[in-house]
Formats: C-alpha cells, structure tokens, sequence
C-alpha cells in the first residue's frame, strides 16, 4: 500500500471506529439479564445479519466475517493479513485434527478465514496433502494429526500446533516493515508463553513439557521462564516480577479469570496509541484486533449468560475494548 492509500484507509477504519463497542457498552451488557437481552443489545448495535436470527454464534460469525470483508476492501497487503490471521488459522488446523480424529462435528468451533476455512481444512487433513497448507505449519500439522490418530492426546496435539503458531508470529513479526506488526507479534507470543507457564506450574509440569511448549521470544530467556515454572506457581511469579510482569503476576495472585483477563487486555494496551496515528497502516491494524478482541469479549458474555454465571463474576471476565 501507498501513502495514499494509508490515508484512505484510515479514514475509512475511523469511521469504522465509531461503531466499536466501548467499555460502558460491555458493562450495561453484563447488568442484563440474560442471552436474549444481550444479543438484543447487539443487534441494535448492528450486530448480525438477515440470516443469523438470534443464533448467538451464528452472529458473532457474521461478525468476523464482516471484518474480514472490510481488510479485503481496504486491500491490506497479503503479508500483514496472513500475520494477524496466525492464530486463527492454527485454531482451525487444530479443530481440523480433533473433528477427523474423534469424527466429532466441531463446525462452529471454526473461525471464518478466507483460504483455510472449516471445509479446506478438513479436505486437507483427510487427504494428508500437508504441501497445500502454508509452508510454515506443514510440519506440524503432519507431527499433530498423527499423534492425535495414534494416541488421541489433545493436550499434545494443542501444544505442537500452538508453539508452531508463536514461533511463526515471531518470524512474520521481525520480517514486518510495520512497527506495530512487529510489537503485536512479539506482545502476542510473550503473553501467550506465560499463559503456558502458568497453567504448567499449576498443574506440576515437568521442565521437558515446557521446554517443548514454549516458544524463544525477545521480553524474556524463555529457559528461565521454563525453570521457575517447573518448580511451581511461586518461583514463576517471582521470575515475571523479576522480568517486569509484575501485574501478570498479581492477576495470577487474583484468579485465573484475572489473569486470563490480563492477557486479552495487554493487547488494547499495545494497540491504542494507534488512536492517534494518521499515517500509517497501524490504525488499520488497530481497528481489526480491536474488533477480534471486542468479538471474543461478547462471546465470553453471552457464554457466561447462557451458563447463568452472576454479574459479578461476568465482570471480573470482561476485557478492555479499544474505544
């Protein structure tokens, strides 16, 4: 993309903006009082479509998909797409694994994706015609069904696909010309290994299964942080404290949702200088991981409302959004 065509699209995602939900309209969601109320509230907002009825994920699809429409309208470069689209198309190769391997349908576990989709995915997996997938995942892709096959362990099924996933968040990012690319990458795969870490330590992982689970980032020696973890929740809190995460260790300290909460929110934290840029594709940037974040926020509630959950404990779960 030109400058002008960061101009355009800036403009266009600032309009985009103003119908993001804000953090009051995520509290005046959670005080009501149940699933029906919600996506009543959503689709007054605009949420859904003429075919999604009141089918909760029916909508938050229609939701993602309209994201997705609008990055192919602003025709963002292939290359800063395929490294925010990352983690869902390592979701989907992993649901891909687990839907064949245990011939369970897992349809709307899939996230909308514009070449790896729910039926690419599943043709390419029961052909074995890794070679169709991005050279990055081939791999381990092929490690991660066939050990689903032979042994059903899901758990190490998630661990190859994920570190696969970070690693290739790592190399995309330092091959960005985009700052922003660059932090989100590097943001993403540092709090996702200390969301590793921290369900290892309270679990009692040993140090090989972290070893194996972690990927190398620059924010810290992932070694040591492989280390602390495998002699439990105390030495992996201080280590993050040591390392600068002290409120990653304070949310652990809270409550798992807290932490949870921490991670989601670390990200808006990264993204929303971005607020105050005009020349450059970091709004653009902004504006779809703020739309991911406000789409996984809205599914936790209506989750949490569906499962009668009290308010109080929907709000601890409820994310900053980017507005």
């Amino acid at each position: 993309m030109g400058d002008l065509d960061y101009v355009y699209a800036v403009a266009r995602i600032r309009v985009k903006e103003k119908s993001l939900l804000s953090d009051a309209d995520m509290s005046q969601m959670a005080g009501l009082k149940d699933v029906k109320s919600v996506i009543g509230y959503l689709t007054d907002r605009g949420w859904g479509d003429t075919g999604t009825g009141n089918d909760p994920e029916a909508i938050l699809k229609a939701e993602e998909e309209k994201t997705l429409a609008v990055m192919k309208e602003l025709k963002v470069d292939s290359d800063v797409f395929d490294l925010l689209s990352l983690p869902n198309l390592y979701h989907n190769l992993k649901t891909g694994i687990k839907e064949i391997c245990t011939s369970e349908n897992n349809a709307d576990a899939f996230f909308a994706h514009e070449k790896y989709g729910r039926d690419a995915i599943l043709k390419i997996l029961s052909e074995k015609n890794y070679k169709a997938l991005p050279e990055h995942m081939r791999a381990a892709a092929e490690k991660a069904y066939d050990i689903m096959l032979k042994t059903g362990d899901g758990q190490m099924c998630d661990v190859i696909v994920d570190r696969a996933c970070l690693m290739a968040m790592i190399e995309a990012g330092k091959k960005s010309k985009h700052k922003l690319l660059r932090e989100y990458a590097e943001s993403t795969v540092a709090v996702a290994d200390i969301r590793v870490a921290a369900r290892a330590a309270k679990t009692g992982k040993n140090l090989y299964f972290l070893t194996e689970a972690l990927s190398p980032c620059a924010s810290f020696d992932v070694k040591r942080l492989a280390r602390a973890a495998s002699e439990g929740e105390e030495p992996l809190m201080n280590y993050l404290t040591s390392q600068g995460f002290g409120d990653a260790a304070e949310a652990l300290k809270d409550s798992p949702s807290a932490f949870e909460r921490w991670c989601d929110n670390r990200l808006i934290q990264t993204i929303r200088p971005e607020k105050r840029n005009a020349f450059s594709l970091g709004p653009v940037i902004a504006w779809y991981l703020a739309r991911q974040n406000e789409i996984r926020t809205a599914r936790i509630l209506l989750t949490a409302k569906a499962n009668d959950f009290p308010e109080e404990a929907i709000r601890e779960r409820l994310r900053e959004m980017y507005v």
